[in-house]
């Protein structure tokens, strides 16, 4: 459980890390929102599903998930969902890589400073 924390913490930080610093990062970020509600409307209303359901299948889609219990029934809602899933996983791939990257960046600053590293004995 202690290593959930650290991980969640590490993850929280590349986020406000990457937010503060990279305007693509926030560019991907309010386009990944964006496509994830118009899927979320577009689910809920062609396809007649709850929000939350429409909600979870557009992120299991996005993610490549594909979990296989929801799928869309009407031919506009299979249309939808292949050009959905074309332009989202580009999106979804870029904002990973994005945050990878900073991940990644963080971590070679803390050590850079000093953080994480033992001080080297005196002579």
């Amino acid at each position: 459980m202690v290593s959930l924390f650290f991980v969640l913490r590490r993850f929280i930080r590349a986020l406000a890390g990457a937010w503060r610093r990279d305007e693509e990062f926030r560019s991907l970020a309010y386009l990944v929102l964006i496509i994830l509600a118009s899927g979320t409307i577009f689910y809920s209303t062609v396809e007649e599903s709850g929000v939350v359901d429409a909600l979870y299948f557009s992120v299991t889609t996005l993610t490549t998930v594909g979990l296989g219990d929801l799928a869309p029934t009407t031919t506009l809602g299979k249309l939808f969902t292949v050009l959905y899933i074309f332009v989202g996983i580009s999106l979804i791939a870029g904002f990973i890589t994005t945050l990878a990257k900073e991940t990644f960046a963080s971590g070679k600053r803390r050590r850079g400073n000093g953080e994480g590293q033992e001080s080297a004995p005196s002579s």
